[in-house]
This record gives structure tokens, C-alpha cells and sequence, in this order.
């Protein structure tokens, strides 16, 4: 009989840690990882210096980046892990910045008739997993990180997505199964025992 083939997201806020996770997920089952584009983005820096400006631009990037990503993984013969879901794009960053008024109605109104569209197409993961911090947390790894262009990221801009994060979690788990992760006192290097546990868990939803 062949293994079946699953698809999961890990999602959740800046710095809280999916890519490690990703790679954690994606060695011990095995699984093929797909990364967010981060250093290789040619919006970033230009978005963190002027919001207002980049907003649109930025938010498009990543939808067509996460859209193709995304399609790839469902139609991958082996399973696959995914650095922040395709889903966030919209509940989280694009309409907190719509609601900061970082971008236009428009231009809000444009983009999320084009995710709608475009997401009408695509199969939900099986499984996400969504790690929650707080702001301190984050940004104190963010700092940790140094990423030049996220020097200057305001705790207020964090707080909101955090907010963002926990209405978009509870819709969440009427559409998809979610398994939620709490980070703030969780080192995935150290906390190895921890660790196993949140791993026995995906295996109880991807067995």
C-alpha cells in the first residue's frame, strides 16, 4: 500500500520561530519543507521603510510566491511542510495593514478578491500548527536575529498582528485541524522532551 501523502502549514507571527520548526518537522518525518522568501524578497526592506508605499506591492509578492508554493505541495507525490500558510497572507498582514491605514480600500478591496479567487483553487492542509508568543518573546527573537531591515519593527505593529493571530486561529479551527503550540518558554533546542511531545502530536494527526 503506499503512505499516504500529507500537507501541513506551521504559521504564526514574526519571529516566533517556523522556520526552525519547519526544518525540525521536515527531519524527523522526512517530509520535503517549503520556505517563506524572505532574504531573496525584493520588497522587504523597501516595505519596512515606507509601509504606506510598499504595502500593496509586498502583499501581492507574497500571495503569488505562497500561491505557487502552495499548489506545488498539494500535488507533491511526498508530504510536505510549509513556512507560514498562504491564509495568513490576507487575515493577518494584509488587512492589519488596511486597518493601520497602510493601505488604501482599493487596494485592500483588490487584493482580497484576488485571494479569494485564487485560494478557491487550492486544497486546505491536513494539519496546522500554529506557534503563539508574545510580543515580548518575539521581539526579543527578532532582535536575536538581526535581520537589517526588521531593526526598526515597532512593538505596536507586533501587538497588532498578535491580536490579528488569535481572531484568525479560532476561524481557523472550524476549517482545518490546528494544533497550538505555546513558545514562550519553549527552546526547540533545549527542551528536547517537549519537543518529542508536540512531534507524538502531529503523528496522532498525520499517522
Amino acid at each position: 500500500m503506499n503512505s499516504p501523502v500529507y500537507f501541513i502549514g506551521v504559521a504564526g507571527n514574526i519571529g516566533v520561530g517556523k522556520t526552525t520548526m519547519t526544518d525540525i518537522i521536515a527531519r524527523n518525518f522526512g517530509w520535503r519543507a517549503y520556505y517563506e522568501s524572505v532574504i531573496d524578497n525584493p520588497y522587504l526592506e523597501d516595505f519596512y521603510a515606507d509601509m504606506r508605499q510598499w504595502s500593496f506591492h509586498l502583499q501581492v509578492y507574497f500571495l503569488s510566491h505562497r500561491f505557487k508554493t502552495h499548489k506545488q505541495m498539494t500535488e507533491s507525490p511526498i508530504s510536505t511542510v510549509q513556512d507560514r500558510t498562504i491564509y495568513e497572507d490576507v487575515e493577518i498582514f494584509a488587512r492589519n495593514l488596511y486597518e493601520m491605514g497602510y493601505m488604501s480600500k482599493r487596494d485592500w478591496d483588490n487584493y482580497s478578491a484576488l485571494f479569494e479567487i485564487m485560494t478557491s483553487y487550492l486544497k486546505r492542509p491536513d494539519l496546522i500548527i500554529y506557534l503563539r508568543a508574545s510580543v515580548d518573546t518575539l521581539l526579543t527573537r527578532i532582535k536575536k536575529r538581526s535581520r537589517g531591515f526588521e531593526r526598526d519593527i515597532s512593538p505596536e505593529y507586533i501587538y497588532r498582528l498578535n491580536l490579528s493571530y488569535e481572531r484568525w486561529i479560532k476561524r481557523e479551527q472550524e476549517k482545518s485541524p490546528v494544533l497550538i503550540v505555546e513558545t514562550d518558554h519553549f527552546n526547540v533546542f533545549e527542551d528536547l522532551d517537549e519537543l518529542e511531545n508536540i512531534l507524538h502530536k502531529i503523528r496522532t494527526y498525520c499517522p
